[in-house]
């Protein structure tokens, strides 16, 4: 899957960002490689180009350029904007993606979504930590050289004119993630919504944290072997994972928000805080607290209070369930002889039977013993109580079957709504909407389709996001998962209470059909 990361710069040496993509660096401390002279090593392989610049001149040109137009000459200003492109390790294996078409893609979303800018791309093939992903480099001047068209993800009307910064927003970046999607996808290479948010969100300093952290760790625990001392531990921990970690346990046990935050403070050291409707922690070893939303959606409100929600309505089914599973007696009906065609034929075959009739009364008058039934009124009466619960257990799976395939269809519509909503927006632009629509009338139908569907659905309430949807479908597969194992509970104790109940009117003479008249209540026992 191919992601974008954005890095804002305030360095004034903008030679330092060309060194960095055309020399070797360490990855833990960012430093260059130097070898036996002292020299920085240039890297094995790697594509380099510029846009609007020569790349070899990039941090002269990008001085006189804000020297022109007197901007970036303070140093709290943001001089550059590092945008990476790391594409999935298996797009080489299984794609056949080079570094030079890697390349080339970069160069078209550089010109793409960064017009008049002046830019480097380069890519590099080796990736971080061994991975052995390509990766693509986007290090632009945040001031426009060039006056350009006006294009749909330019909010201001200064956007498009030199002399003017760039201005990401939420919803350029937005755009970037989308253009990079429908890049992919239009090269067949892996790739994933990198709209939705993360349910666990592992930012780049975090990472890095955890790497050094780790190897840190490693050298440590070294010394303490190498001392005959076992180490306590071999895994770094972030402050970050530690609340992941201890969130994920409290949330599963608990049945409210009071015993939540009482499993947090009691078996982890970790405060729990509600401010104007949002979660956020601290840390044992931390003066201040972190919001869920840093942590990623697992760790927001809605989603955990989905999951203690839950938590409490299990505890409530659990109560109503039998708690031992159900075990088949292999009770069978007994053989009517009367009726019997292949008995009347053959004594032997008669004899047989009896035989076997005999001993599934045995077994018969075991259960009944066994399960505490002195009347035929007893063994029928919880024949059926189990069939009012094995009915309305099989309803309450139809309903949630029924809601999992209404979510299913508007996860579909929502994302053939998401895939093709910047055709439209293309659409709603053109000059020439009959042509664009006879150019794209698939997309077009596609995405109001979607849109209709999705309208109708949410009535006059706002559309539910993809992220929303996705944790409802999520909510409904583990009741659809627990509401088919209490059907099938159900199901199978009321078929074995169907064979008892006949084997006793068998026994008795009686018709199973027909109603047991108080006047013949019969010992059974």
């Amino acid at each position: 899957m191919a992601i974008l990361k954005h890095i804002a710069s305030k360095n004034a040496d903008y030679g330092e960002a060309r060194r960095y993509l055309i020399f070797q660096h360490n990855e833990y401390t960012g430093k260059p490689i130097l070898d036996e002279n002292g020299k920085m090593q240039l890297r094995e392989e790697y594509y380099l180009d510029g846009v609007e610049c020569d790349p070899f001149s990039f941090d002269m040109e990008c001085r006189e350029l804000n020297a022109r137009f007197h901007k970036n000459q303070k140093y709290d200003e943001i001089k550059s904007h590092h945008y990476i492109i790391s594409f999935d390790p298996k797009d080489r294996d299984e794609c056949g993606l080079t570094g030079e078409q890697a390349q080339q893609l970069g160069l078209e979303y550089c010109k793409k979504n960064f017009p008049g800018h002046q830019a480097l791309v380069c890519t590099h093939t080796d990736g971080h930590n061994g991975s052995g992903n390509i990766h693509v480099h986007i290090v632009i001047n945040s001031l426009r050289k060039n006056d350009v068209e006006r294009q749909e993800f330019m909010e201001r009307n200064c956007d498009s004119r030199a002399g003017n910064k760039h201005h990401l927003t939420n919803d350029y970046l937005v755009y970037l993630k989308q253009s990079l999607m429908d890049l992919c996808l239009r090269e067949n290479l892996h790739q994933v919504d990198l709209l939705t948010k993360a349910e666990r969100k592992v930012t780049e300093k975090e990472y890095h944290a955890k790497r050094s952290g780790q190897k840190k760790l490693e050298e440590r625990n070294r010394q303490m072997i190498s001392e005959g001392i076992t180490p306590r531990t071999t895994v770094f921990q972030t402050q970050k994972e530690y609340l992941r970690t201890s969130i994920d346990q409290a949330a599963a046990s608990a049945h409210d928000l009071k015993e939540f935050e009482q499993i947090l403070s009691e078996k982890f050291n970790i405060k729990f805080k509600i401010s104007r409707g949002r979660f956020s922690y601290l840390h044992p070893d931390r003066d201040k607290t972190i919001t869920g939303r840093n942590l990623g959606t697992h760790y927001e409100k809605d989603y955990l209070m989905e999951v203690i929600e839950n938590n409490s309505r299990l505890e409530n089914t659990e109560k109503d369930t039998p708690t031992a599973p159900f075990e088949k007696s292999g009770l069978r009906l007994v053989t009517d002889l009367q009726h019997c065609i292949k008995a009347q034929q053959s004594k032997a075959y008669a004899g047989k039977v009896k035989l076997s009739n005999l001993q599934t009364m045995a077994k018969t008058l075991s259960y009944v013993q066994e399960h505490g039934y002195n009347t035929v009124e007893d063994a029928e009466g919880k024949l059926a109580e189990i069939k009012e619960l094995a009915s309305s257990s099989r309803k309450e799976l139809k309903d949630i079957e029924g809601r999992l395939r209404q979510v299913n269809e508007q996860i579909h519509y929502t994302g053939q709504y998401l895939a093709n909503k910047s055709i439209y927006s293309q659409f709603l632009r053109s000059k020439n909407k009959g042509q664009f629509r006879q150019e794209h009338s698939s997309e077009l139908a596609i995405y109001e389709t979607a849109v209709k569907f999705l309208k109708e659905k949410a009535g006059d309430g706002q559309l539910p996001t993809l992220q929303t949807l996705k944790a409802e479908k999520e909510k409904l597969l583990v009741q659809k998962k627990e509401a088919k194992e209490k059907y099938y509970y159900y199901r199978d104790y009321q078929k074995e209470l169907d064979t008892v109940c006949g084997n006793i009117h068998a026994a008795l003479g009686q018709q199973q059909s027909g109603p047991v008249r108080k006047q013949e209540r019969n010992d059974i026992s």
